[in-house]
């Protein structure tokens, strides 16, 4: 039996992983959130792991909250670097295997490839830059770990772009959304079961690695097409970032190259539309929207 801790357990992509996991019996997984487990809390987090014995730790628990994060730096900080540092430490210290949630907000947005995990992340804000240091906290402490950044996350949980956009499309006729700032949106369920496989797997590839849906666009298209197949009939105008001014600069450009987990854990990069598609067919999402 695999023991595992899922930190931000309430989280979207922590709520997908219980999908995940209901159908691997050789998983024993313990969910966790605030307040009975914060990752900002050291000493809490030295009494849970002296009091269970682990395997693996997948840490969900992020300050995700993009623009706030310009106000909130000393929080976001804390949630997205100190507290992985924390997790690294006791980790480290009780033989548990790491694998951390990243973000392709590291990345500037002046590439106009796909980015590799080599390349030297720069992030234009908070909430990028609290993670990248989260990423380097855990490389300074750890051996055993993988960092897996992916780009664009949302699923029929927790708060995210699809979800927001079915809200506005209730109460409004016609909506104006970016078109010049381009990535690949990730389906949460996608990610959860790659991660359960790179625990099945056993490997010992550590590193970093970049996992996202297949398909380069723009946030305008992923709108048209979220109502397109949701049914919704509603205008949607393509604006530029110039004219949607927000409080955190965004990366125009944060495409992620997977061609490393493909071959590391031979993983099947699922593309963006099938994925939403999927969502949508099984009715998950009007049936689990909060």
């Amino acid at each position: 039996m695999i023991k595992i801790l899922v930190t931000g357990g309430n989280g979207q992509l922590a709520q997908c992983l219980k999908d995940v996991v209901n159908h691997q019996d050789e998983l024993d997984v313990d969910f966790q959130d605030l307040p009975d487990l914060d990752i900002t809390n050291k000493q809490q987090l030295e009494s849970y792991f002296s009091n269970n014995e682990l395997d693996y730790c997948i840490n969900c628990a992020a300050y995700t909250a993009v623009d706030l994060a310009e106000e909130q730096s000393d929080l976001a900080y804390a949630v997205n670097a100190e507290g992985p540092k924390n997790l690294a430490e006791v980790c480290k210290k009780y033989q548990v295997k790491l694998l951390h949630i990243s973000t392709d907000f590291v990345f500037d947005g002046n590439k106009q490839t796909p980015y590799l995990e080599t390349d030297m992340p720069n992030p234009l804000g908070v909430y990028g830059a609290s993670k990248w240091q989260g990423e380097r906290y855990i490389q300074e402490i750890m051996e055993e770990y993988f960092i897996i950044r992916t780009s664009w996350l949302y699923s029929e949980y927790g708060n995210n772009f699809m979800k927001t956009m079915l809200k506005l499309s209730e109460t409004r006729e016609e909506i104006s959304v970016v078109s010049d700032q381009f990535g690949s949106p990730t389906y949460a369920g996608d990610l959860a079961e790659v991660l359960i496989k790179i625990i099945l797997s056993s490997s010992t590839n550590y590193g970093v690695y970049h996992y996202s849906n297949s398909g380069v666009i723009s946030w305008y298209d992923f709108a048209v097409e979220i109502f397109k197949q949701f049914g919704k009939k509603i205008d949607v105008k393509p604006i530029k970032t110039k004219d949607y001014p927000t409080a955190a600069k965004r990366p125009k450009f944060s495409v992620l190259n997977t061609i490393k987990i493909e071959n590391n854990f031979d993983c099947t990069i699922k593309d963006w539309q099938g994925s939403l598609n999927k969502v949508i067919q099984t009715n998950l999402c009007n049936k689990k929207q909060r």
